[in-house]
């Protein structure tokens, strides 16, 4: 889970409610994955020493998934970490718990994109009365294709933009934006891949109103991806296919090693490593100086890996 700084709001989050959303979201997810995969998830129970604990759910080397991880953490601390208090130093030293489902699937089919997607509450409750507690929620989900077909990413973002719509007009274009900015690769000049949806530090107008919104999200998730899992995980392919998809894949771990908030913020957290680090693919290659030849469906990516309204 990757907090963020946020602005106080009056009134008092609600855990219990956000913990039975978060963990029936998992359950919901990992049935559904289940079916289309044939394979029955590993469920793995953790607990962390400082306070809390998770259940991380994962195949590995399975039919449609070559990796698939959902995972629920609700854990708790006596002070934030760096990487959450480092922008309002005034909620430095509280304690706090956050809450959440992360995933990220990798499938075996070139042609299905690898996809992530995470819903999470943060919390840190006021130590006296001159404090008030702060919360805010943050997620959203983004495709990263290998072989891209555009009507995968205009249904992709569609579904996102629908999910968002009864929220107001604006919070879609405002999440993709954001996206598109923090998916993005600075060392390489490339997009990590179509983008979606992406916000943090979500505490306004009450937290009932971003409950609902970061609700709609999660369940957002299983419309906008498994119709593409379903479209395009009997396209036949090969090594060359396979040798692509590893390559980019090398992408998608320098992203998450080199920039994604959610890994710093589980490492310093103390968090389990195990869980932390099963968003990353199970094989993935780097090449050096390596260029599709032009005019390949490999070179075709290129041109999706750029910030674009797809809708």
């Amino acid at each position: 889970m990757a907090p963020a700084s946020s602005s106080m709001v009056a009134g008092t989050p609600d855990p219990d409610r956000a913990r039975e959303y978060f963990t029936g979201l998992q359950a919901r997810i990992v049935a559904a994955l289940e079916q289309v995969d044939g394979a029955t998830f590993r469920t793995d129970a953790w607990q962390r020493a400082e306070g809390g604990g998770g259940v991380s759910r994962m195949i590995e080397n399975s039919h449609v998934f070559e990796r698939a991880a959902v995972l629920f953490s609700h854990v708790m601390g006596k002070s934030l970490p760096p990487s959450a208090s480092a922008r309002r130093p005034d909620l430095a030293g509280r304690p706090w718990q956050a809450m959440g489902v992360s995933l990220v699937l990798h499938p075996r089919n070139p042609y299905v994109p690898t996809v992530h997607m995470n819903v999470r509450m943060f919390a840190a409750p006021a130590r006296h009365s001159a404090e008030t507690t702060a919360f805010w929620f943050g997620g959203g989900m983004d495709l990263t294709p290998y072989y891209p077909f555009e009507e995968d990413a205009r249904h992709f973002h569609r579904t996102c933009r629908d999910a968002l719509a009864p929220h107001g007009e604006d919070y879609y274009p405002r999440f993709k934006k954001w996206c598109d900015e923090y998916f993005y690769l600075k060392h390489r000049a490339e997009a990590r891949g179509v983008g979606g949806v992406f916000f943090d530090d979500l505490d306004e107008p009450d937290f009932d109103a971003c409950f609902a919104l970061t609700r709609d999200v999660g369940d957002a998730f299983l419309p906008a991806y498994m119709p593409i899992v379903e479209l395009r995980r009997k396209e036949p392919y090969g090594e060359r296919e396979r040798a692509f998809q590893a390559y980019r894949r090398g992408r998608y771990v320098e992203f998450n090693l080199v920039y994604d908030r959610g890994t710093l913020f589980g490492l310093q957290s103390g968090g389990r490593t195990e869980s932390i680090l099963l968003s990353m693919p199970p094989v993935a290659h780097w090449r050096y100086d390596w260029h599709p030849e032009p005019g390949s469906p490999e070179a075709a990516l290129a041109g999706f890996l750029t910030a674009r309204d797809w809708i």
